[in-house]
């Protein structure tokens, strides 16, 4: 038996902020809602897992310890990375080298994602 997974919890100051920034980076939408919580889901033809936000006292101060990983559905990273800007992401170092080939961001609140480049840059 194995397990698969369903859904990654966020620990964060404002759920339904974050939860509207991952919704419009994603193509999410929202699932669940309660004091403190919002999940989110991929719509039901689309396969992935749930995001839920969960509301905490404290702010973010260390680099993550697990992050996702993203890639434009089209292939074009400097397009999906300006889109995610516009959104709310910025730029985040992280210790990456100037070699590599993703770009580190980090939403609203500071959690470090990337931006895979396409599939053939890997």
């Amino acid at each position: 038996m194995t397990s698969t997974v369903y859904s990654v919890a966020v620990d964060c100051r404002d759920p339904e902020a974050l939860a509207r920034f991952w919704c419009e980076a994603l193509g999410y939408v929202v699932h669940g809602e309660a004091e403190g919580y919002v999940g989110i889901a991929p719509p039901e033809d689309v396969a992935g897992p749930r995001l839920d936000f969960l509301l905490v006292p404290e702010p973010k101060t260390v680099k993550n310890r697990l992050h996702l990983d993203l890639r434009a559905a089209d292939g074009d990273q400097a397009g999906e990375v300006a889109r995610l800007e516009s959104l709310g992401a910025r730029r985040a170092d992280v210790g990456q080298g100037s070699d590599v080939t993703w770009v580190v961001l980090a939403d609203p609140e500071g959690n470090e994602f990337c931006v895979l480049a396409d599939l053939e840059d890997d």
